[in-house]
């Protein structure tokens, strides 16, 4: 099936070995993805949070069915919660020859913590060269209008390089744990896995608990060494103490942090919770802006012009203490510039929220926020 040609990235540059190209939005996005996947010619490995059957999800399906006809393993991990797949569509995956898997389906008698835990990564990687990694998942939500989508303004990131092997690297990792179907080692490559300290993947990962923080503690250092300006484009803002305190104590410090959050959400709750913790951020001197419009969904941070990061992870609880995630973080100030640039574009859709309307508030709007931040880490 033939795919129309992808739009122009919002930038594009070589990065150490790297050739990065940093995507806006489904309508940069998608059509680059289904070009990655028709180019294939030994191995797909998809993962999303979201896979849905909708014009989006069917448009995915029929390029990776297509490859998988033509000799291309093609393996698909989707997390059972987050998705809604028929078993009808499940077939004819199957039939095709492509391979699912559902991760962690809902079981009762599992504890409570592993039921909990989800994969929340989003990442497509193929023939072990070529990744994309972002905050986009696999539905009509992030689609153009012109393809029947609501636009979510979202950041996504293709990789050519090395990285693109620790991505593959992370996928099996989690495929064969949870029970994939048996892996060619050979067809994967393994032996090739080159980390670029210019363009790094973290994740947060099965099964060691020591291995769930590396996102956290990468922003944290991050936020400890920054000088001049911290920016932060997060859909879900509900971070722990530590990073509330050592972002806090950056603007004090006299660093310029702005932090951006979803004014328009699909969760609610989360908006109602996060706004519990501005006046703290404010009075220590940081500026908070609420995007307005279309719904914001996008995870990046941009840290004095140089520490960049794009990925799946929330900053909240459930993102990094609970679920599988994966940020790709780029140490280079070329991309870090084009970062800015996307922030800057951004923030013309926001509304900033100051110390003294904040301080106006009504009483039961507080009252609100902070019932809603009692239950952050559940939302």
């Amino acid at each position: 099936m033939s795919q129309p040609p992808p739009a122009p990235a919002f930038a594009e540059m070589t990065v150490g070995a790297h050739r990065l190209a940093l995507l806006k939005d489904g309508a940069q996005t998608y059509p680059a993805m289904l070009e990655a996947i028709a180019r294939a010619r030994r191995t797909i490995c998809l993962e999303t949070y979201i896979l849905r059957v909708d014009r989006t999800g069917q448009r995915f399906a029929e390029a990776l069915m297509e490859r998988a006809a033509a000799g291309v393993e093609v393996n698909v991990l989707f997390d059972a919660w987050g998705s809604s797949v028929s078993s009808s569509f499940l077939d004819g995956l199957h039939r095709a020859g492509v391979r699912s898997l559902a991760f962690r389906p809902l079981d009762l008698s599992a504890p409570l913590g592993k039921v909990a835990r989800r994969d929340h990564r989003k990442a497509l990687i193929v023939d072990g060269a070529i990744a994309f990694t972002g905050g986009l998942n696999l539905s009509d939500d992030y689609a153009a209008p012109e393809d029947g989508g609501a636009d979510w303004r979202d950041t996504h990131l293709r990789i050519e390089g090395p990285a693109a092997a620790e991505l593959q690297y992370f996928f099996l990792r989690t495929w064969q744990r949870t029970g994939g179907a048996p892996i060619d080692d050979e067809r994967y490559g393994y032996a090739e896995r080159r980390p670029d300290p210019a363009v790094q993947i973290i994740s947060n990962d099965l099964p060691r608990r020591r291995h769930r923080h590396g996102i956290r503690d990468a922003y944290r250092h991050a936020i400890e060494r920054a000088r001049r300006r911290i920016y932060i484009t997060n859909a879900y803002f509900l971070p722990p103490l530590r990073i509330i305190h050592v972002l806090a104590a950056a603007a004090r410090r006299g660093v310029d942090v702005r932090i951006m959050v979803a004014g328009t959400t699909d969760v609610p709750a989360v908006l109602l919770a996060s706004r519990a913790i501005y006046g703290h951020l404010l009075d220590a001197g940081a500026r908070m802006f609420e995007w307005r419009g279309r719904v914001l969904h996008a995870k990046t941070a941009v840290i004095d012009g140089l520490w960049s990061t794009v990925g799946s992870t929330n900053l909240d609880s459930q993102s990094l203490r609970m679920n599988l995630e994966v940020n790709a973080v780029v140490s280079h100030r070329g991309f870090a510039g084009a970062m800015e640039r996307m922030f800057a574009d951004d923030l013309s859709y926001c509304r900033e929220i100051t110390a003294a309307g904040w301080a106006q508030r009504p009483l039961w709007e507080r009252a609100a926020s902070w019932t809603a931040y009692l239950a952050r880490d559940w939302l």
